[in-house]
C-alpha cells in the first residue's frame, strides 16, 4: 500500500526557515502529482503548495508564495516543502498528500494518499 512518511517540522523562531522531507513508497512516485496541506487548531485543512509529476508545475496558496518553495525528486521518491520567513501563523500540522494523477489542484479530494502530519510551531 501506499506510504508517505514526513519529517522535519520542529519549532523555530519567527522569521527562521524549516524544510519539511515526505518520503513515498508502495507505488510508481514518478507518476503522480504531489501536495503539502496544513491544518491549524480548529481551523479546517488547507492547501499550501502541489508540484506536478515531473516538477515542471508548481502551485501555491497565497499565504504562503514566495516564501515557500515545493520540489520533488523522484530518484528519492521524496518532496520537499523548504519554508522561509516563517510566521506564526504558519503554525500547524503539515501533511503530505499523494494525488491522483499527473497534476492535482487545491482540493484535498483530489488527493487519496496522506501521511501522518508533522507538527511546525513558529513561536512570536
Amino acid at each position: 500500500q501506499v506510504q508517505l512518511v514526513e519529517s522535519g517540522g520542529g519549532l523555530v523562531q519567527a522569521g527562521g526557515s524549516l524544510r519539511l522531507s515526505c518520503a513515498a513508497s508502495g507505488r510508481t512516485f514518478s507518476r503522480y502529482a504531489m501536495g503539502w496541506f496544513r491544518q491549524a487548531p480548529g481551523k479546517e485543512r488547507e492547501f499550501v503548495a502541489v508540484i506536478s509529476w515531473d516538477g515542471g508545475s508548481t502551485s501555491y496558496a497565497d499565504s504562503v508564495k514566495g516564501r515557500f518553495t515545493i520540489s520533488r525528486d523522484n530518484a528519492k521518491n521524496t518532496v520537499y516543502l523548504q519554508m522561509n520567513s516563517l510566521k506564526p501563523e504558519d503554525t500547524a500540522v503539515y501533511y503530505c498528500a499523494g494525488g491522483r494523477s499527473y497534476y492535482s489542484g487545491s482540493d484535498y479530494s483530489h488527493y487519496p494518499y496522506w501521511g501522518q502530519g508533522t507538527q511546525v510551531t513558529v513561536s512570536s
